[in-house]
């Protein structure tokens, strides 16, 4: 008799992997019909932007992290919107 659990145990392996790989694609929402996955926002103070501001006129042009500074305001803009929060502070 040839025994099948070697097969039976990847077909398990494969259906918990796509199961997991699934559940990052569901919208559960909250009781107020906002979805319950968006990320935190952190807020900084008006001293911090100010610095950051200037720190940023220092880089040279065509600099990759005012480029990348640039997709995480796109982001934390994202999020703001997927909380329900204000919108661009």
């Amino acid at each position: 008799m040839t025994s099948n659990v070697g097969c039976w145990k990847r077909r398990l392996a494969v259906l918990a992997i796509a199961a997991i790989s699934l559940t990052g694609c569901g919208t559960v929402r909250s009781e107020d019909g906002r979805l319950a996955t968006c990320p935190p926002v952190v807020e900084y103070g008006r001293e911090f932007k100010v610095q950051a501001a200037e720190e940023l006129a220092l880089l040279p042009g065509g600099s990759v992290i005012a480029e990348m500074l640039s997709d995480y305001a796109v982001m934390r803009e994202q999020a703001r919107v997927c909380d329900g929060s204000r919108a661009w502070r």
